[in-house]
């Protein structure tokens, strides 16, 4: 853990809001609007942790992943939770996709309080059950002490875990619950040192979830760590982002920050649970010109 100590840097509050403020007053005219629309679709998790999750809710959803217009590409991921793995992968094999991914939640999702041990089982358990991708959320308490060594611990373990079963690990540093744009840096350094594939703002459950600072925060440490160890690690805005315009946003903030060599599914992920039919009734009208009514659209 000293080397995080190279890496230590004050954060200007003033600067880091000017430079948002900055790029988010850029406006795409038609053709990029329409290309960014599409591209943000093809980064988007479909989302649904839910205690009213149904069979035929997981299969609406899927189905709506697979295919959620003509003209667009599928989305990256759906996302349930572990009991509903193998439902969604069965209805994956059954359309004949191989585009979408099927993501889960895990390590007691989403507070985290609880021993690694039985963090552990429930990791295992959505690994054996199919998941592509994990979200685990660190250790908050672990953190807030300064027991840095602990948060780095079980993200490296979980890592060591969920590549044995050949997934990606997405880590949930919770930016609402850090106090300081430092802590925000120094979880997303712990989380990339300690291997994880991507770093994550929030998981939706609290506010404040994603902001556009937290989020210029993360991405200053993911091209740092990008120099430092020439690795590049992916990041995912989610909670809170409800509209298309939301969307593009951090996108351009992504694009600026990072460049080309970041704008990939691969390593840009945006949570869809509210955002997905604004997307693409925004989608509908750039190329119409005319907005379609909401009635055209499911709402899952």
């Amino acid at each position: 853990m000293k080397i995080l100590k190279d890496f230590y840097m004050p954060i200007d509050t003033k600067m880091l809001n000017e430079r948002v403020e900055n790029l988010s007053k850029r406006s795409i005219k038609k053709d990029s609007k329409i290309w960014a629309l599409k591209f943000i679709i093809s980064c988007m998790d479909l989302t649904s942790l839910e205690g009213k999750d149904t069979t035929g809710r997981i299969e609406h959803l899927v189905y709506k992943a697979v295919k959620p217009m003509d003209g667009v590409p599928s989305f990256a991921a759906v996302c349930v939770y572990p009991s509903l793995i193998r439902q969604a992968k069965n209805i994956l094999e059954k359309i004949g996709s191989n585009d979408v991914k099927v993501a889960t939640v895990s390590t007691y999702f989403p507070s985290g309080q609880v021993d690694w041990e039985i963090k552990e089982k429930e990791l295992l358990y959505a690994l054996r059950e199919g998941a592509d991708e994990v979200d685990i959320v660190i250790n908050r308490h672990a953190f807030l002490e300064g027991k840095y060594h602990v948060v780095y611990d079980e993200v490296a373990k979980a890592k060591e875990i969920c590549s044995k079963f050949g997934a990606h690990l997405k880590v949930i540093l919770e930016t609402g619950e850090l106090p300081t744009y430092e802590h925000i840096r120094l979880a997303s350094l712990i989380a990339m040192f300690a291997n994880a594939d991507f770093i994550k703002t929030s998981t939706g459950k609290i506010n404040p979830a994603a902001t556009p600072q937290a989020f210029l925060v993360m991405l200053y440490a993911i091209k740092d760590f990008y120099y430092y160890t020439g690795r590049k690690v992916g990041i995912k805005p989610a909670g809170g982002i409800r509209t298309a315009k939301d969307a593009i946003r951090y996108t351009v903030i992504l694009n600026e920050t990072l460049g080309d060599y970041f704008m990939s599914p691969d390593y840009y992920r945006i949570g869809a649970s509210t955002l997905i039919n604004d997307v693409l009734m925004q989608y509908k009208k750039e190329l119409t010109g005319v907005y379609q009514s909401e009635e055209y659209f499911s709402l899952s």
